[in-house]
């Protein structure tokens, strides 16, 4: 889904981007580690800022990154121009990402599973485009939040089948992840995680929810 007018200016605003410079990119480092010289996807890059953090603070050489908003997709490639083809953007769906199996060593999910109507199908999606040993950083918001007023009334989101954190890693390890560590933030509302991605789908661990 693209989101409304609200929760664009949400995301999209100096306090979002703040959060996620200081608070978000550092507890998935803390979780998953960098990506140095690695190729690496980003999901829903919204006006970029995300691409650049996996860019400078993660040490990806490469990233693509797509949206399904036409509009996010330009602002993101005006504001990255300057790292030329170290970056590729384009429009997409998470549901049907448009790369072939094994494609990265990492792939970026801050906060666009959500969103998703058949989000199942995305974090299969992740799992096909990831390289066995390849690494799922994500950040999502869970039914905890979805199902508060001020989301319900203000904020477009799919109304069935949504996910708890438990409910997304138990996803994510069905879809050939093993997920160690992964940590519920703001009273339930967010998850945050690394998945390693394993040879075959089903052969993960139990993880330790930190």
């Amino acid at each position: 889904m693209i989101l409304n007018s609200v929760e664009n200016v949400l995301m999209n605003n100096p306090i979002r981007a703040a959060l996620q410079l200081h608070y978000e990119a550092p507890l998935l480092e803390q979780l998953g580690g960098r990506v140095e010289g690695g190729r690496v996807l980003e999901m829903g890059c919204g006006r970029g800022l995300g691409t650049e953090i996996i860019l400078s603070r993660f040490g990806a050489a490469h990233v693509d990154a797509f949206d399904l908003d036409s509009d996010m997709v330009e602002r993101t490639r005006r504001r990255l121009a300057r790292f030329g083809n170290r970056v590729r953007i384009f429009q997409g769906d998470a549901s049907r990402i448009a790369a072939d199996a094994s494609s990265y060593d990492a792939v970026f999910d801050f906060g666009i599973i959500h969103h998703v109507p058949e989000w199942q199908e995305a974090v299969r999606e992740v799992s096909r485009v990831l390289r066995p040993g390849g690494r799922f950083f994500f950040e999502e918001v869970t039914r905890h939040a979805l199902e508060r007023w001020t989301y319900r009334r203000f904020l477009d989101h799919p109304s069935d089948d949504r996910f708890s954190g438990a409910q997304f890693v138990a996803e994510l390890e069905r879809s050939g992840f093993r997920v160690p560590r992964w940590t519920e933030r703001f009273f339930g509302d967010f998850a945050f995680g690394v998945g390693f991605r394993t040879a075959q789908p089903g052969s993960s661990a139990a993880c330790a929810h930190a």
